[in-house]
């Protein structure tokens, strides 16, 4: 007997995933649970497990092809069964079969076009008529193949068959010489995500940054007295970035412009606060969300802190935990970096990023003094934030770091 692997749905908005990786090779034996190969989607990258135990008989899909969701991307064998051709299924087979193409068709009798919120926005910044366009994708649904495909035949131009971010890279594009000592490699799913996510931003909203100096001295002495217990009670390092979620959550709840979106003409105001941390990985960067953390206290931010970061460099994070987020926090002062300008995570409104936290003099009521100090920066969007609300912003986040006390309120 054999067991169908699938691409699942790894959130609501996913539609497929780009195989990164087979962690088993054909004829080797895999256990139910166990790592089989990895995903990414423009969400999150993770490892898929097993769905059963027995020997991996077929691999229908290699590593860097885009699959939808619920498509059979491999056959597991019991070890009883021989090798089933794709072509002889059992009526127990065809009747599986059947039912992922049901599930992906989705409800036949509607009219409205099935198709991704990456298509929608392309159709809408393209001004097409989904309903003119023909989905090759499971169910019919479109693809942004078949948007690429529409805007060739209607325009006949070359350029508008290139993605979203091609198009922006082509206008600042300089000829390139290429050597034979040179190496060349496709970027990786990941890479384009990213690459698009900001050329994206960057398109949309009128970034402007601000740049505030802050003494971190009351934390730091916070952090240093904690550390020893947090370490014994839960295993891992107190870092400064509990201090900065909690500091930043109680500061949105007094600036709730910053914890907004624009949709079209209309401002959002988020009810709740949920705030991503940007991590770094080997090959890019995710950025988990940590939800009501307004609601949470410090360990309780300290421990969700080193968990998410942990899991996002293990690859276990779920869909969910990526999405959601109303505000995010980038920390580049852990490699050294004062102050960055980094770009607003879409559709957020502001960024803020944490420099080094670094002992040097500064002047106290005319005496100079040794204190721990960093640059914050928080870039927003001009479309809705002004200088003077971003200010106060960064005043009021100032004043509670500066001011710190071992329960912040």
């Amino acid at each position: 007997m054999s067991s169908d692997v699938i691409m699942p749905q790894m959130g609501e908005s996913i539609f497929e995933g780009t195989i990164i990786k087979w962690l088993k090779a054909p004829g080797e034996k895999v256990k139910r649970d166990e790592p089989l190969f990895e995903i990414s989607t423009d969400k999150v990258d993770s490892e898929i497990p097993a769905p059963a135990s027995g020997i991996l008989r077929e691999i229908r899909f290699q590593e860097g092809d885009t699959v939808e969701i619920n498509t059979v991307v491999a056959v597991i064998d019991d070890g009883e069964s021989q090798q089933m051709n794709p072509e002889e299924k059992t009526p127990q087979r065809i009747e599986k079969d059947i039912a992922i193409d049901l599930k992906g068709s989705g409800n036949q009798e509607t009219k409205k076009p099935r198709s991704s919120p990456l298509v929608k926005r392309l159709a809408k910044e393209e001004g097409i008529d989904l309903n003119e366009v023909e989905g090759s994708g499971l169910g019919g649904r479109i693809t942004k193949a078949d948007i690429m495909n529409y805007l060739s035949e209607r325009e006949n131009i070359a350029e508008v068959t290139r993605p979203l971010v091609q198009q922006a890279q082509q206008k600042v594009e300089v000829p390139t010489r290429v050597s034979s000592k040179d190496k060349i490699v496709p970027m990786s799913a990941m890479r384009l995500n990213i690459a698009e996510h900001m050329v994206g931003s960057k398109s949309a909203a009128a970034h402007v940054t601000t740049v505030f100096e802050v003494d971190m001295t009351s934390v730091v002495k916070i952090k240093i007295k904690e550390t020893d217990e947090f370490y014994r009670s839960e295993g891992v390092k107190l870092s400064f970035t509990p201090f900065f979620v909690k500091a930043v959550a109680n500061t949105l709840v007094e600036y709730p412009v910053m914890n907004a979106s624009i949709k079209g003409n209309d401002i959002i105001y988020k009810k709740d606060i949920n705030i991503g941390l940007a991590v770094a990985l080997t090959e890019g960067l995710i950025v988990p969300v940590i939800f009501h953390a307004d609601q949470k206290s410090l360990m309780e931010l300290a421990r969700n802190t080193t968990d998410i970061a942990n899991r996002a460099r293990e690859k276990k994070l779920n869909p969910q935990e990526v999405q959601g987020g109303t505000f995010t926090i980038t920390n580049p002062g852990i490699f050294g970096s004062l102050f960055g300008t980094p770009i607003i995570n879409q559709p957020q409104v502001a960024i803020l990023c944490i420099g080094a936290i670094n002992k040097r003099p500064v002047v106290i009521n005319d005496a100079i003094a040794i204190r721990s100090m960093a640059y914050l920066s928080l870039t927003f969007d001009h479309r809705l934030i002004d200088g003077s609300i971003a200010d106060g912003f960064m005043s009021s986040l100032k004043k509670r770091l500066e001011l710190w006390e071992e329960e912040s309120d």
